[in-house]
């Protein structure tokens, strides 16, 4: 279905079975997206990447829908999260322990996430800098709360939104400047500046190279149906690269890579057993899964953009996100 108007009711599922068809989660179980009993108690085996939206006939939200069902599941456990295995992910992110405001000051502020600078650290400080000397752009590392609320965790998301509306306003911010297209659409309804992409922002500053190389480009999660940030980069981009085709998720959607590892190998399998040369993409956790998953040639292009010779750092990633509470 084309898109534009969804609907949560799982209710309404004709059971038709292209959901099944298109998503390695529910093929494994045998399940459409109107099974809801079964689905509730798998709900965080779903990776909710959205595909089942994307092609359901009746304009059902899977998503949507898998993603109340946690939110059922958490309400039925006094409020905690229901399954084990999350518990480092909440102690990190629920009340952001990397979080840096030195540089949080500006009517622009740039609000880099989690896994750029922990893939890309030397790409994230000359961009700081640059914006810094350009439009006197302030920082801040925080967590935009995206893993949280794929918990089901929904007061705990508030909570985050609430904080990092605080900090913004304290600051005078009217504008937060993303380079994750999670965190964008994640954010862009509850923050109470306006939210706009990296690429949006080097446009109007008239920043950035444009690209010569040709690959294949990755679409996340978030971006595959409506293709926005798409045509935010198309100005650095000479040719449109073809688009890897499917592959439903780099694996790290919606958590649910520790409850299926074998779907998620699949998914990073996938793309590597195409054989592009390079594979292109904007989400620094699509390109640090893909490479941790053997992709070779995967290369974020807001580096590519800006003139940096990095590659996705793997190996010390975590090390990374740590040092940026101390940038």
């Amino acid at each position: 279905m084309n898109g534009k108007f969804r609907i949560k009711d799982s209710d309404k599922c004709i059971h038709c079975r292209i959901c099944r068809e298109n998503c390695s989660f529910l093929s494994k179980y045998g399940l459409d997206i109107g099974d809801t009993a079964e689905l509730k108690e798998l709900a965080y085996h779903c990776f909710l990447c959205g595909t089942c939206t994307q092609v359901c006939p009746m304009g059902i939200d899977g998503r949507a829908a898998v993603l109340e069902m946690r939110r059922e599941r958490v309400e039925e456990n006094q409020g905690k999260c229901p399954e084990k295995g999350y518990a480092m992910v909440l102690a990190e992110k629920r009340n952001y322990i990397y979080r840096n405001k030195r540089r949080l000051s500006g009517r622009s502020i740039l609000f880099p996430g989690c896994n750029f600078p922990s893939f890309y650290p030397k790409t994230t400080r000359k961009l700081i800098s640059m914006l810094e000397e350009k439009d006197d752009m302030g920082v801040l590392f925080d967590c935009c709360g995206k893993p949280v609320a794929e918990l089901g965790l929904k007061r705990d998301e508030a909570e985050i939104t609430r904080r990092i509306n605080d900090n913004l306003r304290e600051a005078g911010a009217q504008e937060a400047v993303m380079l994750c297209p999670n965190c964008y659409e994640f954010l862009k309804d509850k923050l109470e500046v306006n939210v706009i992409s990296i690429y949006e922002k080097l446009s109007r500053l008239g920043m950035g190279g444009r690209l010569e190389g040709s690959g294949a480009l990755f679409l996340p999660c978030p971006d595959r149906e409506r293709k926005q940030w798409v045509k935010w980069l198309s100005p650095f981009l000479r040719n449109m690269p073809e688009t890897v085709h499917g592959v439903q998720c780099c694996g790290l959607g919606g958590c649910a890579g520790g409850r299926e590892p074998e779907l998620a190998r699949g998914m990073t399998d996938r793309v590597a057993d195409q054989g592009h040369g390079t594979v292109f993409t904007y989400c620094a956790s699509c390109a640090g899964n893909l490479t941790r998953g053997g992709c070779r040639g995967v290369t974020h292009l807001l580096p590519e953009i800006l003139g940096c010779d990095e590659k996705p750092d793997i190996g010390k990633s975590m090390v990374n996100r740590m040092l940026t509470k101390f940038w």
